[in-house]
């Protein structure tokens, strides 16, 4: 059923002018965390799933229990002589924001192929797991429960907002309860400064300075953190483990300017840069996939 809540969602940009606020940030707050209704969404979003979910087929389903609500997850067992535990250990997979397990599945497979174990999943409020709406909090909070329901797991691969996810998980601090031990990680076209995310986010429903400041405000109370304080290269160096840092620098959604400065804060960090890819055909790269599997297989 349709709420007015719902309704008041899909008010058009203008609309929030007229809103006290308070009652304008709220609504902002609720619209950031509802993938569907996400501008960053492509229009053939459907078929573009529907395409990409054959690449599942290799795939174990396993519905994980989690606080945040049931989460659809994918293991892709290794192939050749590790196949029963591989001796490379087990990879974790996160996608981005509005992106699902399946869009990551090509790496998956790869990794499969080169002897990995793999676990992918559904973050909340996308795909196939539970929700219409999930803060990055809750995606954080899913992925370490899948992480130890489906563990152990040495190595983490992340994309985009998946990235933030996955290093808030590793880091452990309030909000979450606990980290979780990733040995290192590999961060595809991920943000720096989620502040940098919101206020693109604000501009593009023309808040107002006051409704911008108390969604932001609200973002930072379940965050647990100034919004100014979160960000990948803070997680990261909290973490105290190595990552490679992968990034188009032709990248229109996410700057390449995110990757300098991560890897600029963190000597863990290394970057490999690359043309041509943009946000998101870089992850079904050859060059990118290759990299990924060679720092992995590097351990």
């Amino acid at each position: 059923m349709t709420t007015f809540f719902d309704r008041t969602l899909r008010l058009q940009p203008l609309s929030y002018e007229r809103l006290p606020p308070a009652r304008a940030g709220d609504l902002a707050y609720e619209r950031f965390c509802t993938p569907k209704l996400s501008s960053r969404r492509s229009a053939d979003h459907t078929v573009l799933t529907e395409r990409a979910r054959f690449h599942l087929r290799h795939a174990q389903w396993i519905e994980v229990p989690t606080t945040e609500g049931p989460v659809q997850a994918y293991v892709f067992e290794p192939d050749g002589p590790d196949r029963a535990g591989s001796e490379r250990g087990s990879v974790l997979i996160a996608h981005g924001w509005t992106s699902e397990a399946s869009f990551m599945a090509v790496f998956a497979e790869q990794l499969r192929r080169a002897g990995f174990r793999v676990v992918a999943f559904d973050q909340p409020a996308h795909g196939r797991s539970a929700r219409e709406r999930a803060s990055l909090i809750d995606c954080s909070r899913a992925l370490l429960q899948v992480a130890e329901a489906l563990g152990p797991i040495r190595f983490a691969v992340a994309h985009s907002m998946g990235g933030l996810a996955l290093l808030l998980a590793g880091e452990g601090g309030p909000p979450m309860a606990r980290a979780y031990p990733f040995e290192r990680y590999v961060l595809v076209s991920m943000p720096n400064k989620f502040g940098a995310i919101t206020r693109e986010f604000a501009d593009e429903l023309s808040l107002q300075p006051a409704a911008a400041r108390a969604y932001e405000q609200r973002l930072a109370r379940i965050a647990h953190r100034p919004i100014a304080e979160f960000t990948g290269a803070r997680l990261l160096a909290a973490t105290g483990r190595p990552a490679l840092v992968m990034h188009a620098r032709d990248d229109t959604e996410v700057g390449f300017y995110h990757a300098e400065e991560i890897v600029a804060q963190c000597p863990t960090a290394r970057l490999k840069a690359f043309d041509g890819l943009g946000h998101r055909n870089i992850l079904f790269a050859p060059p990118v996939i290759r990299a990924a599997m060679s720092y992995l297989s590097a351990v």
